[in-house]
């Protein structure tokens, strides 16, 4: 790749990661490298997780990549799980195809990390098994501290928190504020609403509650964040 065009990536990068998922889309809408064909992929896939838009063009986008790659695992079972969250017409095997693909896409280094975290949800919010969702995240955790990945520890830290906060909710609060903190910090504004709710969730009513979910719902509104909308 030529330098110009590693510049467009991290560009794109960075608007992808302050929800501007179209802009990250138009910026690189001329190229045809296999980077840009991979972050277009991952573009397209987030953009329906916190949009839950039509996934048709993150579907074509994940088809257009390797179907063995890990990446195009990570991205087919991030798709699969979106579906049975959201109840958006999950297919009778996308229990099956979330939990294989985060599996497969642990062959790639760079995917470990992220892919664990994403075992551990899923045995949490699909198979109800808490245990086992404790072990992933704890491993996940280990992981992005080896590779300094504070988004990934930003995701990892919520949902031990979430785990935390029913039996030591100082803990529990703790984490979840270091989940909001490490996002605010990285620019990543859908999390950061996300982390907001949460937060506020588990704070009793006062004037910090009212002012993150207020914070919560103008970036939603700005981003079309469709689940922090309802």
């Amino acid at each position: 790749m030529i330098a110009s065009d590693t510049y467009i990536v991290l560009a794109a990068d960075s608007l992808h990661r302050a929800g501007e998922w179209d802009s990250a889309l138009a910026l690189i809408s001329g190229g045809s490298g296999a980077d840009v064909i991979e972050l277009r992929a991952r573009i397209l896939v987030d953009r329906h997780w916190w949009r839950l838009d039509d996934p048709a063009s993150a579907r074509a986008a994940v088809d257009a990549l390797d179907p063995a790659s890990p990446q195009a695992l990570y991205l087919g079972a991030q798709l699969a799980y979106t579906r049975i969250l959201f109840g958006l017409d999950p297919l009778d095997d996308d229990a099956r195809t979330a939990g294989s693909g985060f599996l497969g896409a642990m062959r790639a280094e760079s995917l470990r990390g992220w892919a664990t975290f994403w075992l551990g949800v899923v045995a949490d919010n699909v198979h109800r098994d808490p245990g086992t969702a404790h072990v992933r995240y704890t491993e996940a955790l280990k992981l992005c501290h080896e590779a300094g990945d504070l988004l990934l520890e930003s995701y990892v830290v919520r949902h031990l928190g979430g785990q935390a906060i029913e039996r030591d909710r100082s803990q529990g609060e703790m984490l979840l504020r270091r989940s909001l903190h490490l996002r605010s910090a990285l620019g990543a504004r859908p999390q950061v609403a996300a982390a907001q709710v949460t937060l506020a969730g588990a704070l009793p009513e006062g004037p910090e509650r009212e002012m993150l979910l207020e914070a919560s719902a103008a970036t939603a509104r700005e981003l079309g964040l469709t689940w922090l909308l309802n």
